[in-house]
Parts: C-alpha cells; sequence; structure tokens
C-alpha cells in the first residue's frame, strides 16, 4: 500500500430545495475539476432569506487524494 495524502478545502453549496440538494450541487460542481474527491462532511447548514424566498445553504469540507509534482 503506498503513501497518499489528501487536501482539505471547504466549499458551499445553495439550493431552493433542501439543504441535501445544495450538498450535492457543491460535489457536483467540484468534481468538474478536482479529480479523486474522497469525502465531503457538513460543517453547517443555514438559509438566507431572498426576496420572500428560501435559499438553503450547506457548508461542506471535502477531500480528495492531493496529486504533488514529484
Amino acid at each position: 500500500m503506498s503513501d497518499s495524502v489528501y487536501k482539505v478545502i471547504e466549499l458551499i453549496g445553495s439550493s431552493s430545495e433542501s439543504w441535501e440538494k445544495a450538498a450535492e450541487n457543491a460535489i457536483l460542481k467540484a468534481s468538474e475539476s478536482l479529480r479523486d474527491l474522497r469525502i465531503a462532511e457538513v460543517s453547517a447548514m443555514d438559509i438566507h432569506l431572498k426576496d420572500g424566498t428560501l435559499e438553503y445553504r450547506t457548508k461542506l469540507k471535502v477531500s480528495f487524494k492531493f496529486e504533488g509534482h514529484h
């Protein structure tokens, strides 16, 4: 088994439907540019009230394999 290093970043996703959809939106967007996503941990959830509507926001810590140069 080889040694690996993982990087952790923080993302905030939003949705008009739910916190789960907000998390999914953040992960799907991140997966477009980051390879080998591993774990997503919810660190906070809130609701932004915008012009009488609700915007669900989910803050995530996402880890992915760090591909450093040798």
